[in-house]
């Protein structure tokens, strides 16, 4: 296929991605990059932790500079959100009444994050998941006081990490025994727990977050469901995001957590999906997957420019990605399973060294890599069931 042009609903690192890939491939027709924010594209990574603890000036966060961006020969459409998308005729419409369509669409609209009820309009409390969103924490944690982070996964934990960091009262709240716990099993998820209590993160696990309490328009504290209530000056709600797809509504592709696409990640004919909102057919793993990472939204913007140029291959990617949480540099290659069986096969636990491996059934099913990356990467050939694409941040 030779487009006569190509939509990107997107301006993040899937979006960019993909409009370089197609670039680098020899496209040269029309080429357009929609995006909801003011902000030429910028890298998300860094908001939890160099651009939040203002390490990183802002600009620094941009994937490439405004010059760089000039040499795609783009249109960038900016601020200007999607609110309807027809993929009969291939038409997006946003929120200032433009009409866009093209003969190739790529829907890159990342996630939205998950809110607690009440907490709109409330001061004090926040989201974690633009720049702005950043700088706006930001200030927040600057003024002192206690903060409760609703939240124990990767982005809880790395919020955590980093207000901790800025000399915050921090608490980490959510239902897990231990950071993790669900995504990486109770070893390396104890590991965690020991690692945030040792830096003085205050943990209240193992049960829910049941709402806010507030005075005068403030919040004061986060409400759990043991009747416990957590004293706050700052609520930081950071337990998920769900794939940014409402827009989609009467669209006529199929949306159930995130954009149901085949294996070329094709949602329908001429449009296709990449990053945390795609969810294609895996033809190794033959499942469904969906992936939220920085190197997953990079790896399948280029396997999307390839299918729209006609290589007609799927997308098989083993999935990685890696997170950053005081000393701790943890690195995962495939998909870890909180029930599999896991065994160190490099370094050692007391030295917080150490990569493991995750087995199901005598197959190894992903690894593990605790402040060694490289050992970890070379285990990553011994992850069954999958191809390796692409390189590695």
């Amino acid at each position: 296929m030779t487009p006569d042009g190509v939509l990107v609903v997107g301006a993040s690192s899937a979006g960019l991605a993909t409009a370089e890939a197609l670039r680098r491939k020899g496209y040269t027709g029309p080429l357009t990059i929609l995006g909801a924010e003011e902000h030429l594209p910028y890298d998300r990574p860094p908001m939890s932790k160099q651009v939040l603890s203002g390490q990183w000036e802002p600009e620094r966060s941009r994937l490439r500079p405004a010059e760089v961006l000039s040499t795609l020969d783009a249109t960038f459409v900016l601020g200007d959100p999607a609110v309807r998308f027809s993929s009969a005729s291939r038409v997006v419409s946003t929120a200032s009444g433009r009409e866009l369509t093209a003969e190739a669409v790529v829907l890159a609209t990342g996630l939205r994050p998950r809110t607690l009820s009440g907490q709109d309009g409330l001061a004090g409390v926040h989201v974690l998941r633009t720049l702005d969103h950043a700088l706006a924490l930001r200030v927040d944690l600057l003024s002192g006081g206690r903060v409760v982070v609703v939240g124990d996964g990767v982005l809880g934990a790395e919020i955590a990490a980093t207000a901790r960091g800025m000399g915050c009262a921090v608490t980490m709240a959510g239902p897990q025994e231990a950071p993790l716990a669900y995504q990486f099993g109770p070893l390396p998820a104890r590991l965690l727990a020991e690692l945030h209590s040792d830096n003085g993160v205050e943990l209240r696990l193992g049960a829910g977050v049941t709402g806010l309490s507030s005075s005068d328009g403030r919040v004061t504290g986060v409400c759990l469901s043991t009747g416990e209530v957590l004293p706050a000056d700052v609520v930081v709600v950071a337990f998920g995001a769900a794939p940014a797809t409402e827009w989609l509504s009467g669209s006529g592709l199929l949306c159930d957590n995130g954009i149901v696409c085949d294996s070329r990640c094709r949602a329908a004919d001429g449009v296709y999906a990449a990053g945390d909102v795609a969810r294609w057919h895996h033809e190794t793993l033959d499942v469904l997957l969906r992936l939220e990472n920085r190197t997953n939204a990079t790896e399948q913007g280029v396997a999307v420019a390839a299918n729209i140029l006609g290589a007609d291959r799927p997308y098989t990617p083993v999935p990685y990605f890696w997170t950053d949480q005081f000393d701790a540099r943890i690195h995962v290659h495939g998909i870890l399973h909180a029930d599999a069986e896991v065994s160190i096969v490099d370094g050692d636990l007391a030295d917080r060294r150490f990569v493991a491996a995750y087995r199901r059934g005598g197959t190894v099913i992903g690894v593990l890599g605790w402040n060694m990356p490289k050992q970890a990467r070379l285990r990553r050939q011994e992850v069954g069931g999958s191809v390796p694409v692409g390189g590695m941040r």
